[in-house]
């Protein structure tokens, strides 16, 4: 076993859009940017890595049409997760 072979992660294009998203809204957050520094600020050098990783491949976050790719990137993910994140529907 070789401890010191780097991990590949293997993203679908859907997946790293919205994981591309949602860490460009939450880096820089009081929050966000807390919650790492209380817990555990080593978790800074993986969460720089993914996120120059994506930036890097994703072209459509330079195209005009994004916000609509992104939107349909994100109902793609949820249809593919079933009732996972999607609120509860009231019958009543």
């Amino acid at each position: 076993m070789d401890l010191d072979r780097d991990i590949t992660i293997t993203f679908s294009r859907d997946q790293a859009l919205v994981m591309s998203d949602w860490l460009h809204d939450r880096l820089g957050t009081t929050e966000f940017d807390g919650l790492v520094d209380r817990t555990d600020r080593a978790a800074w050098s993986p969460i720089y890595a993914i996120k120059g990783a994506l930036e890097h491949e994703l072209t459509e976050i330079f195209m005009p049409d994004y916000t609509q790719r992104l939107a349909a990137a994100r109902e793609r993910l949820l249809d593919s997760l079933g009732s996972i994140g999607r609120p509860e529907i009231d019958d009543d």
